[in-house]
């Protein structure tokens, strides 16, 4: 634990990402925002740790797929995705893509306690731990670790199934004590390429209801664009790509919301 102490006081800001239930787009946006924070004058101070354990894709969406990790005399050296971000995922210990990770709690909580205490991380101005969905042995773990944490961001889409489960996120990070830094809405619309219009391909404002609900700040709507998706699988970071696209305004816009409510810490 001291290791973990040691290693942890030298990032100066962490924050998990979270989603109440799958495919919310949660770990695109944990990338994105990564990407957003480095290029804002952090190039190789924000690291991403990936804690999704059976799960792990962020190697993928930063090129890394393939990519191992090294060893030094300070620790094990993260590998370094576009902008100098620092990645360490389960992905980079597997042997093949189609091989399971098959671990109860206490495994997947001492391979996260060894992430955080064995890395060599170095000096972090930002570690985001994109964790799986739903409030399970993952998320617990890492709060528990880390007590000193600057909070989650959940991330929602506009369905009103996603907007149920994201009460119970915000209700298990409040019972952890973790301050809610705020509320993302995903696939919020699409910017038609023609016209530039938005089209509510789905319901939308979900996100911003139901953080007012539970009290809690709203950061933003990133809307659909096909070319996010297609860079995430090539491994493309799309806020660099695609700089002035109104979805790549949108995780700037919310970028500045958390390093506003982190620096009032």
């Amino acid at each position: 634990m001291d290791l973990l102490r040691t290693r942890m006081d030298k990032v100066r800001h962490k924050i998990a990402v979270i989603s109440g239930k799958g495919g919310v787009g949660k770990t695109l946006v944990t990338v994105n925002l990564a990407v957003a924070l480095a290029v804002r004058g952090r190039n190789g101070r924000v690291g991403i740790l990936d804690a999704d354990i059976h799960g792990p894709c962020v190697p993928k969406m930063l090129g890394l797929k393939g990519s191992r990790l090294m060893s030094g005399p300070p620790g094990v050296f993260p590998a370094l995705g576009p902008l100098n971000i620092k990645v360490v995922s389960m992905d980079f210990l597997l042997p093949s893509d189609d091989a399971p990770v098959i671990w109860r709690g206490p495994l997947k909580m001492g391979a996260i306690r060894q992430f955080l205490s064995e890395i060599a991380w170095g000096d972090l101005e930002y570690l985001l731990i994109d964790l799986p969905p739903g409030t399970g042995d993952e998320a617990l773990s890492v709060l528990q670790l880390l007590p000193e944490m600057d909070g989650v961001v959940i991330v929602t889409i506009p369905s009103e199934v996603s907007q149920d489960v994201v009460k119970k996120a915000v209700t298990f990070a409040r019972k952890m004590e973790a301050p809610v830094i705020g509320i993302v809405e995903n696939m919020s619309g699409l910017i038609c390429p023609h016209c530039g219009e938005r089209i509510d391909v789905f319901s939308s404002g979900g996100g911003e209801k139901i953080a007012a609900e539970m009290e809690v700040p709203f950061l933003g709507s990133i809307p659909l664009d096909p070319r996010i998706s297609k860079d995430s699988d090539a491994g493309v970071p799309f806020i660099v790509e695609h700089r002035d696209s109104p979805a790549a305004k949108s995780f700037d816009a919310i970028v500045e919301k958390i390093e506003k409510f982190v620096e009032r810490r």
